[in-house]
C-alpha cells in the first residue's frame, strides 16, 4: 500500500475511486485493526454506492509508522481531533460519510462533534467504559502474554508491540475508567446508523441506548443475532445492505 504524511509521519492507505459528486467514505477500523484487516468489506461497500473510499491504518498498527510514546488516556481524541481533520485535507475529502467500528466508532462520533460529516455508521461503538469491555480486554491481554496471539498478530502489524499494547494497556489504566463521550453526542447535526451484535463480547446494548438519549439529528439502529463485536464479519449481508440503504437515504444523488 502506498504512504502519505500526516503531521510529520508516514500513514500507510488505499483509496477506493469513486464518484466524486458522492461523499466519501472513510473506514476507521478498531483497537486490533489495519487498513488490511478490513479485508474486501470497503470494496463492496463502496462498489454498492458508487462511492470512493478511503482505508487507512492508524499509527502504531499495520505499516504505518509507530507510537512516539505511551498512549495517553486521550488518545481517540487525537485521532478524531490531530490526524484526522490533515488528513481528510490531504486527500480533499469534505463532509464524508465516516464509517467506524469499536475505537474507530468512537473516533468518528468525536469527530463528527466538531467537523461536519454526510454522515455515521457506528458498529459497536463505546461512548463510555463498561465493566464487560474491561473484563473482555484483560483477557485478551493474557492471551497475548500466554499464547501465539503477539505472533498471530505480527503478521498484520508491523510494530505489533504498539498495536496491541497501545491499545489494551490504555484501556486497563484505572484513570481510563471515567472515560466517557456522552456529552459530544449532542454536538453531532449528522444521521447515525449504529449497528450492535447481540453478543458482543466488548460492549452491550447500552452503548447504543446512551446515544439515542443524547443525539439530536435522526438515529436509526440494527441489532444483530449471533453476531459479536465485528458485524462486518459476523453478519456482513446485512451490514452491507443497512449501510447501503443509509447512505442512499442522505439525499445524495
Amino acid at each position: 500500500m502506498p504512504f502519505v504524511t500526516v503531521t510529520g509521519r508516514q500513514v500507510e492507505y488505499r483509496m477506493i475511486p469513486g464518484d466524486l459528486a458522492r461523499p466519501a467514505l472513510v473506514f476507521l477500523h478498531e483497537g486490533l485493526g489495519s487498513a488490511t484487516l478490513w479485508r474486501d468489506f470497503p470494496d463492496k461497500v463502496a462498489g454498492r454506492l458508487g462511492a470512493r473510499a478511503l482505508v487507512y491504518s492508524r499509527f502504531g498498527y499495520g505499516q504505518s509508522d509507530g507510537l512516539v510514546g505511551a498512549r495517553s488516556v486521550r488518545f481517540m481524541h487525537e485521532e478524531a481531533l490531530d490526524v484526522l481533520p490533515p488528513l481528510l485535507d490531504e486527500f480533499r475529502i469534505e463532509r464524508p460519510l465516516l464509517i467506524g467500528h469499536s475505537d474507530g466508532a468512537s473516533i468518528a462520533l468525536i469527530h463528527a462533534a466538531a467537523r461536519p460529516v454526510a454522515g455515521l455508521v457506528l458498529m459497536a461503538p463505546h461512548v463510555f467504559v463498561e465493566p464487560v469491555t474491561v473484563e473482555s480486554i484483560a483477557r485478551i491481554r493474557e492471551s497475548y502474554r500466554a499464547t501465539d496471539l503477539r505472533a498471530r498478530l505480527a503478521k498484520y502489524h508491523a510494530r505489533v508491540d504498539d498495536a496491541f499494547l497501545g491499545w489494551a494497556d490504555t484501556w486497563l489504566r484505572p484513570e481510563f475508567l471515567s472515560w466517557s463521550i456522552e456529552e459530544l453526542v449532542g454536538n453531532v447535526a449528522a444521521p447515525m446508523l449504529l449497528i450492535q451484535g447481540r453478543d458482543d463480547e466488548y460492549g452491550t446494548l447500552a452503548q447504543l441506548a446512551s446515544i439515542e438519549a443524547r443525539a439530536r439529528a435522526s438515529v436509526s439502529r440494527l441489532v444483530l443475532e449471533r453476531c459479536g463485536h465485528s458485524p462486518q464479519r459476523d453478519q456482513e449481508t446485512a451490514v452491507l445492505d443497512a449501510i447501503c440503504a443509509f447512505a442512499r437515504g442522505l439525499g445524495e444523488p
